[in-house]
């Protein structure tokens, strides 16, 4: 006498969680690489206006506005928005990288903009170089 099973095994079902778990961590890393990206995208596009905004306090002060910093911080990146940005919220922290400008001449003739998220940093000099 046979009988006749109409569900799954458990082995069916283990071989297909398993599936399932491989193709989610799949996704996820590449997930994660696109908002990576995306964030630096936008820190690159914040950068772009920092440096606009300079051009426009080089106008009016004569030098372009610099700090005394090592590694960007939230101090940093606020200062920037007050004086560059009359305090709005340019470098959010949807962007994720703080940022910092610093001196590269003599009494503030160039300046190069640093950013920085964990391990990642980026840098534009004056003239618009960049370096990863």
């Amino acid at each position: 006498m046979t009988t006749r099973s109409s569900g799954f095994s458990l082995i069916e079902l283990l071989v297909v969680v398993a599936i399932l778990g491989i193709i989610s961590a799949i996704g996820l890393t590449a997930y994660n690489g696109y908002i990576a990206g995306t964030k630096k995208t936008s820190a690159k596009n914040v950068m772009q206006q920092i440096s606009l905004a300079q051009t426009e306090y080089y106008s009016n002060s004569g030098n372009y506005f610099t700090q005394e910093c090592t590694d960007p911080s939230a101090d940093t990146s606020g200062e920037i928005e007050t004086e560059l940005f009359g305090g709005g919220d340019q470098i959010s922290e949807d962007v994720g990288y703080e940022m910092c400008i610093v001196s590269s001449g003599a009494s503030d003739t160039s300046y190069t903009i640093k950013a920085t998220r964990g391990e990642s940093s980026l840098e534009l000099t004056q003239n618009g170089a960049w370096t990863e």
